[in-house]
């Protein structure tokens, strides 16, 4: 089975969004972790959104990388500019990929409402469960 992290900024968001659907929706075929950078908790947005669409995050936790270097890596994949741009370097024969996605906190920041704002969440969580149902075939690229 192939091992997967996703990454990002934080680990809050994005990459909870796409361990969660990489888990239901691709368990079968990937061993599926997410971390960030920094560990800034999960987001309860993106817990309600990821509700919504069938999937359960609440019990993931926000994790740094560094917690996680001791694993060996098929694939880790940046889901943000930052996340792409700081990658650490990971042993073995890992290869890095880049697919990014808005950041829903950023985007929901000036938002008139809280639909509005979860608009923002709900559309990058759509985006982000496109990808995960394009694997494995997005992974060799």
């Amino acid at each position: 089975m192939k091992r997967v992290l996703f990454l990002c900024t934080g680990n809050s968001c994005r990459s909870q969004m796409a361990e969660g659907f990489a888990r239901q929706l691709q368990g079968d075929l990937f061993e599926v972790y997410s971390a960030g950078l920094e560990a800034h908790g999960l987001n309860p947005n993106a817990v309600k959104v990821m509700a919504e669409a069938g999937v359960d995050i609440s019990g993931q936790r926000s994790q740094q990388v560094g917690e996680v270097q001791g694993i060996s890596f098929d694939y880790v994949v940046t889901v943000c500019g930052h996340a792409d741009e700081h990658c650490p370097v990971f042993p073995g024969p890992t290869q890095v990929i880049h697919v990014g996605f808005d950041d829903p906190p950023k985007l929901a920041r000036n938002a008139g409402s809280e639909e509005e704002a979860l608009g923002h969440y709900r559309r990058v969580r759509d985006e982000i469960r496109q990808f995960i149902l394009s694997l494995p075939a997005a992974l060799h690229q």
